[in-house]
């Protein structure tokens, strides 16, 4: 973890794996997010990310070592993607989040570094993410993390016409 300066004192961390055990805190910390519970999105993530191909897909989550198995503080989900658009294999996180009560402790940061280091045991040697531009809370973090614009632009169109 680096040194950057942080708001409040980060708590012992526990960083792990998310089993089935995990799902409704996850829709909790979820519902406490956005606003908007969604139990039936959270179980399919965890069918595909959880329990399937688990050697190159990662969904871990941070827990206050000290009072484990109470509720989550954060988790990021990830995977191994290859060979679409020219790309080599590399890693995708496409989900990160923390307790709005615990910001500013570095519980994102030590969730990325915890994905990155999964990500190079199995011989990734390159992370991508893709953020709203309204989005400069992901933003900033993502930049804070060393990621820069990468090779593609996303393209996209409405298909309502």
């Amino acid at each position: 973890m680096s040194d950057k300066p942080r708001n409040a004192a980060a708590p012992a961390l526990k960083i792990s794996r998310a089993s089935s055990d995990y799902l409704d805190r996850v829709v909790d910390l979820d519902a406490r997010i956005t606003g908007q519970p969604k139990p039936d999105y959270w179980q399919d993530i965890f069918e595909r990310y959880a329990s399937r191909h688990v050697e190159e897909r990662f969904f871990l989550v941070a827990e206050s070592a000290e009072r484990a198995g109470d509720r989550i503080l954060g988790l990021i989900v990830g995977e191994v993607r290859g060979w679409e658009f020219g790309s080599d294999p590399c890693g995708w996180i496409f989900a990160v989040s923390v307790d709005p009560d615990h910001r500013q402790m570095g519980i994102a940061e030590a969730l990325f570094q915890s994905m990155c280091d999964e990500f190079r045991k199995i011989g990734i040697a390159k992370v991508r993410t893709m953020v709203q531009r309204q989005n400069p809370l992901h933003m900033s973090f993502f930049r804070s993390e060393g990621m820069v614009a990468g090779p593609f632009i996303q393209l996209e169109m409405s298909l309502d016409e």
